[in-house]
């Protein structure tokens, strides 16, 4: 994995092992283990009160997969920034892309000390293509896109991701703004991927939620379905537009999906 946009010293950042971090649980429930004590007890508690918490976390990745494989294998779509990252999985977005298309170039941006050590040992690229890691915070949308055009031409349509990471912004007036932003630095052609936990169709996972935010670790805000659909505003929507995840161009050999409290979309620019 080339890397020449993380921040100097950044791998230096202390990890704190004493408080709850949404990456690291969202890794314990989909079965990884780069996580800490802390983070296993504060998903065990999670979990206690909304069971389906896996199956959302598990959803939301399979979303990612099925929207990376349009863009690659449908659309053409050569580059990605992938913003939010969290740790290293199954089927990451270079992973999905580049085997669809070996030429695919992705930037990954996350803030986190343990996602960035654990980016620059396992996101590796195919030779043809390109993967690197930018060490920045969503809320620094201007250094993301000029650190992001080190390895991408942002004059060439490029899908911005951004899985699960618009809930840690606390004002929606705020993440609309930046997801706005962003948008406006790529051009006709390019594509915005967004999914949220959403309010309004499971009211246990929103209990549950709302305790975690209260639990003293990062808080995570639930959108309304119309909060997250508005992030499209002025784009052009892929069928079936924002639904629960599990609904977005599902796969043909599985049961017919449920609606959970997770909903997302993928535009085009126009």
């Amino acid at each position: 994995m080339t890397d020449p946009a993380a921040a100097p010293g950044s791998a230096q950042q202390k990890i704190d092992t004493s408080v709850p971090h949404s990456a690291r649980i969202w890794n314990y429930w989909l079965g990884g283990k780069d996580n800490y004590p802390v983070d296993e007890k504060a998903g065990d508690a999670y979990t206690a009160v909304f069971p389906g918490i896996g199956t959302i976390a598990r959803s939301s990745r399979a979303f990612l997969r099925r929207n990376i494989t349009y863009l690659a294998g449908e659309v053409g779509i050569r580059q990605f920034l992938d913003i939010g990252t969290g740790l290293p999985t199954a089927d990451n977005t270079h992973q999905v892309a580049q085997r669809i298309a070996p030429e695919s170039r992705i930037v990954y941006v996350d803030n986190d000390p343990m996602v960035l050590a654990h980016a620059r040992a396992l996101l590796y690229s195919t030779p043809q293509g390109a993967t690197a890691y930018v060490d920045a915070d969503l809320l620094e949308p201007d250094r993301i896109l000029e650190v992001a055009a080190e390895t991408l031409d942002l004059e060439r349509p490029t899908a911005l991701i951004l899985s699960n990471i618009l809930g840690h912004i606390a004002d929606y007036d705020q993440a609309r703004s930046i997801v706005t932003r962003l948008m406006a630095a790529l051009p006709s052609g390019s594509y915005l991927s967004v999914n949220d936990g959403s309010r309004g169709i499971d009211p246990v996972f929103e209990q549950a939620q709302d305790a975690y935010n209260e639990s003293g670790a990062v808080p995570y805000n639930l959108r309304t379905i119309d909060q997250i659909a508005a992030y499209f505003e002025g784009l052009d929507l892929v069928e079936p537009g924002v639904v629960s995840v599990p609904l977005w161009r599902p796969d043909s050999d599985t049961p017919a999906p449920e609606p959970i409290g997770e909903h997302g979309g993928l535009a085009r620019k126009p």
